[in-house]
């Protein structure tokens, strides 16, 4: 099971901890209250792909012998216009660098990431089943 917890920290400002002890901050922009001091949250689901591909992606060139030196992972994503705005269309680029890289290697790669490793292509994939709680405690 994975599990973050974050805080509001004022304005539309959000701080949480990893397991590792670093801190993730989420903001906004200026015009919706923000100090535009951290990543947005839908900024932050886009990291979240790159990070959970580049990490299969490098693991798996590294298992296969192939020369990987770097590995740049641009994201984009298209938004609908209406609230709740979901992403309707993901594009990931993989800039892979390295001498005598094989491409069918690569392409390999990336395609066992986004098809069987990587959990967050997945679930944007075949969205998961979101459920809510609250509590309310009074100071």
């Amino acid at each position: 099971m994975a599990e973050v917890q974050m805080e509001w920290k004022g304005g539309v400002a959000f701080e949480g901890i990893s397991k590792f002890g670093d801190t993730v901050r989420t903001d906004g922009a200026r015009r919706v209250g923000g100090e535009e001091r951290g990543a947005t949250a839908t900024e932050l689901m886009l990291f979240s792909i790159a990070g959970c591909t580049g990490v299969d992606v490098v693991l798996i060139l590294k298992k296969a012998r192939q020369p990987i030196e770097s590995l740049t992972i641009k994201v984009e994503a298209e938004q609908n216009d209406k609230y709740p705005k979901p992403f309707h269309t993901v594009r990931i680029h993989f800039t892979a660098h390295g001498k005598g890289i094989d491409e069918r290697r690569l392409a390999k790669a990336i395609a066992l990431s986004e098809e069987k490793y990587c959990v967050v292509s997945q679930t944007i994939a075949s969205p998961a089943k979101v459920s809510t709680s609250y509590e309310i405690v009074e100071d």
